[in-house]
């Protein structure tokens, strides 16, 4: 496994990151605990989950994700960087999400519970929160540093603008800094290039991106008409499962699919560890979080970190994706 520091900071954090997303959901404690052990046993030792997982879209679900890790957890703590986010709603009232004071002094004292610890590694921003002004996010957020109860603090979700103006608050009040961003980045989304990546190089912010293989679309194993049962884009996931076709299952997706396949066969990679090596090498990336549902997912992914993607064949991938951009 390789590491890398997690922006501006001191903490080195394993390359890759597993994610939880699916657990509690697609994903049973059992299996949830094996996807971990494999990963840990592959060297990762950054864990990303939320408050809301795996319920994303079902109330009824919300906190299962950070239980599971948390009894996992269990006597081994201080091996494993944990990271964890708030911000969507976790219950019926409308203080119940949001980036306000009253919400995320909440939020972390309950994700603390579930997680079966006394302090975040990385606590972030789910989303941004137009409707709460950033200077009382910014000040809550400073407030649980002080606390002990979260070591640093992220965002997730932001756009380039609104993280700018962000640490351009916390700096002029002297709080504790973003250290990250959480975007979502693959080969079919690269929007991000443009302004977060350049803001992020430029004030040493970590890149943590999620969604590497859009959903699983880009492992290749989907095909246009296919109505998948499992997954990312079944209804087994619910209204989930519809926004990801929304974003994803598209013509020209499948199209660029096609050729990204090629090239892949071309140098007998799969398509999952070529998708993630290409993220890999980008050089403002800090860390990819990995879903798995199964263990077996693991295999292609894992083994992303050690592939020598040539510049040549990265710049063959850049030119082939590059509408996404």
């Amino acid at each position: 496994m390789q590491f890398r520091k997690l922006g501006g900071t001191g903490l080195q954090v394993s390359r890759l990151c597993i994610g939880t997303g699916t657990f509690g959901k697609q994903t049973d404690e059992a299996e949830a605990f094996r996807v971990l052990d494999a990963a840990a046993d592959a060297g990762v030792n950054f864990i990303d989950t939320a408050d809301i997982y795996p319920g994303v879209m079902e109330l009824a679900e919300v906190g299962r994700a950070e239980e599971i890790t948390g009894r996992w957890l269990k006597d081994r703590r201080g091996q494993f960087i944990i990271g964890t986010k708030a911000g969507w709603p976790m219950g019926p009232f409308p203080w119940d999400q949001g980036c306000s004071r009253k919400h995320l002094l909440s939020a972390i004292d309950e994700s603390l519970r579930r997680l079966n610890t006394d302090y975040i590694d990385l606590y972030q921003l789910h989303r941004d929160d137009a409707d709460t002004p950033l200077d009382e996010t910014v000040e809550a957020l400073d407030i649980i540093v002080r606390s002990g109860k979260a070591r640093y603090i992220g965002v997730s979700n932001f756009l380039a603008y609104r993280l700018a103006r962000a640490i351009g608050r916390q700096d002029m009040l002297r709080l504790a800094r973003f250290v990250s961003v959480q975007p979502r980045y693959n080969l079919l989304t690269r929007d991000i290039e443009r302004e977060l990546l350049p803001l992020a190089k430029e004030e040493n912010i970590a890149v943590i991106p999620f969604n590497p293989l859009a959903g699983g679309l880009l492992t290749g194993k989907y095909k246009r008409d296919d109505n998948p049962e499992q997954g990312r884009f079944s209804a087994e996931v619910g209204r989930f499962g519809a926004m990801y076709r929304d974003r994803y299952w598209h013509q020209r997706e499948f199209d660029t699919i096609d050729e990204l396949r090629s090239l892949a066969d071309g140098q007998n990679t799969s398509m999952p560890t070529m998708a993630i090596a290409w993220i890999l090498a980008n050089p403002t990336i800090t860390s990819v979080i990995l879903g798995a549902s199964r263990t077996a997912q693991l295999t292609d992914t894992l083994a992303a970190v050690d592939y020598d993607l040539s510049p040549n064949l990265k710049a063959e991938f850049d030119a082939l994706t590059e509408a996404y951009r």
